[in-house]
């Protein structure tokens, strides 16, 4: 189990220190911003969605702490190319990995690497915030999301 723990553990520190799909994303028709007051994590989500709302590109930018950076960062991974109703599953399914006890592994996938989190109950808002701001820009909310 440690060995788990570990390649967990180096997965977020990679995609903190390298994440992925980081910054700007031009083509952009959606977007919103979260934040999480308590930890100071800041970013916006942006995404591309074609007419058949399929997400053809995401993008985060912003800062914050290992933990919302490698999130957000697993996040642009784990929608680009999925449907409105896949990312909102996988919202779904993210959000039950991180609040309770059971979650649906076939929605979580590779983003079990986070379900660490758990353990520490003022961190799940780190690594729930991109994902938040993501639901808010599938549905064009105005206002900037917080975990507060």
């Amino acid at each position: 189990m440690s060995d788990l723990r570990d390649l967990y553990q180096d997965m977020i520190f990679d995609h903190n220190r390298h994440p992925r799909n980081f910054g700007p994303l031009a083509s952009a028709n959606h977007h919103a911003d979260g934040v999480n007051p308590l930890c100071g994590d800041k970013l916006t989500v942006y995404l591309d969605i074609d007419s058949q709302g399929v997400i053809r590109d995401v993008h985060f930018q912003g800062s914050g702490c290992a933990i919302s950076m490698a999130s957000a960062s697993l996040m642009t991974e784990a929608v680009k190319g999925k449907t409105i109703a896949e990312a909102e599953a996988m919202f779904e399914g993210f959000h039950a990995l991180m609040t309770q006890d059971q979650a649906n592994d076939a929605a979580t996938g590779k983003l079990r690497v986070l379900s660490g989190v758990k353990a520490y109950p003022s961190r799940i808002k780190c690594a729930t915030l991109a994902w938040h701001a993501m639901r808010a820009a599938l549905h064009d909310g105005g206002k900037p999301v917080t975990t507060e």
